[in-house]
């Protein structure tokens, strides 16, 4: 089973990353054929099996002969590797599934966010959707309700924080798919009692997360604009595999 998850994790690797980088382009990622990013030939289903493809043409395109961006077998090896971390944590239950619609979201988000600055609608809709029904099968028709309610308030208060970084700063301080990601952070660590002081957790957690890209990006860069949406949704992913530890801090906002 162990061997199943992961490659399983290596495939939709493969095909987050696609989404990642064309569906901001409103390239077709369904019926639209694989193909190289220099020649653009088309690939055969030999050239698409996830690592064993990249490590026999030695990374390189067989048309070509250009050399195919190490990103595609980081993402395929990071995406096994995290869901089968997920699977030996948590086991084949329905906290894994929620585990899993999370991690596909954040791949997302960490491709197309990091690559155009941008967080993309219908990931997050539909991760949302998947949550809420999970949600409801693991704890019920009224503490889903609350989740839900707690995703609302997390939405609220970020678009708060972004109305005042506005003001503050003369200029947009948080994108729009932040304050919409924050939805899916309340709702998905959102159980009653302790969900929103989590959600509130969460926010400064990510934080401490985002602060050494963002010194390391001013140094090297001197851009004072970075990626807030994939440190808001790893801080949940954490948040929510070690939620009985993350639990014990609620009492800062007792």
């Amino acid at each position: 089973m162990e061997i199943l998850v992961f490659i399983l994790g290596t495939i939709l690797g493969s095909f987050y990353l696609v989404v990642g980088t064309r569906l901001p382009l409103k390239e077709n990622i369904i019926t639209g054929r694989s193909r190289c990013d220099f020649c653009h030939e088309t690939l055969h289903w030999y050239e698409l099996i996830p690592i064993l493809s990249f490590l026999l043409q030695k990374g390189k395109c067989r048309h070509c002969k250009k050399k195919i961006s190490l990103i595609h077998l980081i993402m395929e090896i990071c995406t096994g590797s995290l869901f089968l971390a997920g699977y030996i944590y948590l086991g084949f239950t329905i906290r894994y599934a929620i585990y899993l619609v999370i991690v596909s979201v954040a791949l997302i988000i960490f491709v197309s966010d990091l690559k155009y600055m941008i967080i993309l609608d219908s990931p997050l809709i539909i991760g949302s959707i998947l949550v809420i029904i999970l949600k409801y099968f693991e704890v019920g028709f009224k503490n889903t309700g609350i989740a839900i309610f707690y995703g609302v308030l997390l939405l609220l208060i970020m678009l708060l924080i972004k109305f005042l970084g506005d003001k503050l700063f003369k200029k947009e301080s948080l994108g729009g798919g932040d304050i919409k990601l924050c939805f899916l952070i309340g709702l998905t660590i959102g159980y009653p009692q302790i969900g929103f002081r989590l959600g509130l957790i969460c926010l400064i957690f990510a934080s401490f997360l985002a602060l050494p890209y963002a010194l390391l990006s001013v140094y090297l860069n001197k851009k004072n604009e970075l990626p807030y949406g994939p440190f808001l949704i790893s801080a949940m992913i954490i948040i929510f595999v070690f939620i009985e530890k993350f639990s014990h801090l609620t009492i800062l906002f007792s």
